[in-house]
């Protein structure tokens, strides 16, 4: 469906997809707030209008429009600032837009969730946008009088999302007692008792990492018992951000040509005209003759040439139409967590269609589950290993990794990330791998297998505090990561979507952070680029098909593997042309 804001000339309505972050959420100890998933997807679930200026306002607490004074911000466009209208310590935003909907559908509107104002609060609205022609406002209504407050210029005034108008005529409330859901009691009653379990774990071991004081079954979308939930859970909602529009309203659904053009045909003999790039002969069936051609219109061949930029494009178009496909069904394009996969099951659902999938279970017998960094120093001393340092003086680190790899005893550098230095200076990474194999032999006896999936081959080793992050970027292999210990947060794009990363560099983007605003707004193609987040916790694993693109970031101190040794062909990297 598309969401149309329609504007006349000198309107210049600011909308974006609205962000999950929170400044207090950000500000709550170890960001404890996000734990909170209904939090996080509420306030995601719209866009967002943003103030054309800043100004400051208060209410004397008059009941007329006359209580409310409004002082813009010098420079300011007078037009732009909101005004009082109703009286009764009111504010009124105008929206510079008339808004419109499919058929049946309605716009939610109000304050943005969860990003309280002091001494004043958004009110609702609730609009059939589908038909009017109507412009309308936001409004917010002081709490107390005698209270200045202030908007900044781009802060949201507005947040909207559209709702089907009949659903809540459809919904009738009930209340029943919960042994007429058996099976639903069984599993609250088993998640009370694990939560509860858990609870007293945490309170007497202390975990030192904060996701290991986080239950975490419903952020994952797993039942009590450790079987995956609804494939099309998600853990984060990711909006389009609005496009400008070339002016075309689609209002039917008419039959088009795969390979161009808007003509249908109303007879079996009757041809539409051939799309000019196609310049050949055209052929359409016979009437009522079934198997017969007949050439309705003959021209010479008429060469295509393209430019490579051309050429370019159009493959790039087809891979995002491939994707736009897949996006139909949330289970055919979400990530989905997985449990018990045989090696037939992963190969003909994941590996060979190069699709993204966590699987969960696969390292709970083993030891290193149990690693804290005290151990692993204990295990390993002093050995002497390689590791990437000075990463925070140079943006290219990871494309230049020579230039930044370090020495040290192994005991130190665990106090050094686990101390004062956290962060992204310190990392042990698969690049270290080859050197660190015999200092960290130590630690192979503490690890599994995955035989169903890989040869016998150890995996590449990654060592970290709280903070490592990887730029954006897609490797030549396909690869299995296996979290360790820790969390790791995990931004991944389909291959559809390079065109939109500016891949100057390698197998890098320029957008070295895809949620980095500042990078956005440098590149701005990478606002609309499809990405999936996935927090991999400490016991599952994530295969991520070649020519995925992808960035991580450590929730934790964190111990991860990666994996290439298939036992399936992977090789691409042989015929890469850069």
């Amino acid at each position: 469906m598309e969401l149309t804001f329609y504007t006349y000339p000198g309107w210049n309505p600011r909308i974006r997809a609205a962000s999950h972050k929170r400044e207090w959420m950000d500000a709550s100890s170890e960001q404890f707030a996000y734990r909170c998933l209904p939090l996080a997807m509420a306030n995601s679930h719209g866009w967002e209008i943003l103030s054309p200026c800043g100004f400051k306002a208060r209410w004397n607490g008059r009941p007329g429009p006359d209580g409310v004074e409004v002082v813009l911000d010098p420079g300011s466009d007078a037009g732009t600032a909101p005004v009082s209208l109703f009286g009764a310590g009111t504010v009124t935003f105008h929206v510079e837009a008339l808004v419109q909907t499919a058929p049946g559908w309605n716009i939610w509107l109000g304050g943005s969730p969860n990003a309280a104002k002091d001494g004043i609060a958004p009110l609702g609205g609730l609009i059939e946008t589908d038909w009017s022609p109507y412009s309308f406002t936001m409004n917010w209504r002081f709490t107390r009088a005698d209270h200045w407050v202030r908007f900044e210029e781009g802060e949201p005034f507005c947040f909207l999302f559209p709702v089907e108008r009949k659903a809540i005529l459809d919904v009738q409330p009930v209340i029943r007692p919960i042994d007429e859901a058996p099976e639903l009691k069984a599993a609250f009653e088993k998640w009370s008792e694990s939560r509860n379990a858990f609870h007293a774990w945490v309170k007497e071991t202390n975990p030192v990492a904060p996701s290991d004081k986080w239950q975490k079954l419903y952020y994952r979308g797993v039942n009590p018992d450790g079987s995956p939930g609804p494939a099309d859970h998600a853990s984060k909602l990711r909006l389009p951000q609005p496009q400008v529009g070339t002016g075309t309203v689609v209002t039917g659904a008419a039959a088009v040509c795969p390979m161009g053009g808007t003509g249908v045909r109303e007879a079996a003999h009757e041809a539409a005209p051939a799309p000019a790039v196609l310049g050949s002969v055209i052929t359409a069936m016979r009437a009522g003759a079934g198997t017969e051609a007949e050439t309705v219109a003959s021209t010479e061949p008429v060469a295509d040439v393209v430019t490579a930029d051309v050429a370019l494009k159009r493959r790039e178009w087809i891979l995002n139409q491939m994707e736009t496909q897949r996006a139909l069904s949330p289970v055919a394009a979400g990530i989905p967590r997985v449990q018990g996969l045989t090696s037939d099951e992963f190969l003909d659902h994941f590996y060979a269609p190069s699709r993204p999938v966590v699987m969960t279970g696969a390292m709970d017998h083993w030891p290193a589950r149990h690693w804290t960094p005290e151990t692993l120093a204990l295990k390993v001393g002093a050995r002497e290993i390689e590791y990437q340092g000075g990463r925070t003086d140079a943006a290219d680190y990871e494309l230049y990794k020579d230039n930044h790899t370090r020495r040290m005893p192994f005991d130190r550098f665990i106090r050094e990330v686990t101390g004062a230095n956290q962060g992204n200076d310190a990392y042990i990474t698969a690049y270290n791998s080859a050197v660190n194999r015999e200092a960290l032999q130590p630690l192979q006896a503490d690890l599994g297998r995955f035989d169903t999936l890989l040869t016998d081959a150890p995996g590449m080793m990654w060592i970290g505090p709280l903070g490592t992050f990887t730029p954006l970027h897609f490797d030549l292999t396909n690869n299995l990561l296996a979290q360790v210990t820790g969390a790791k947060r995990i931004l991944l794009l389909p291959p559809s979507e390079t065109g939109k990363l500016y891949n100057s560099k390698h197998v890098f983007s320029d957008v070295h952070d895809i949620a980095d605003e500042a990078m956005l707004a440098r590149y701005p193609l990478a606002r609309d680029a499809r990405v999936f987040e996935v927090d991999l916790m400490a016991g599952e694993l994530l295969y991520i098909p070649v020519g995925w693109w992808h960035q991580v970031t450590s929730l934790d101190f964190s111990v991860m593997l990666t994996y290439t040794n298939f036992i399936w062909t992977n090789d691409p990297y042989r015929s890469f042309p850069g």
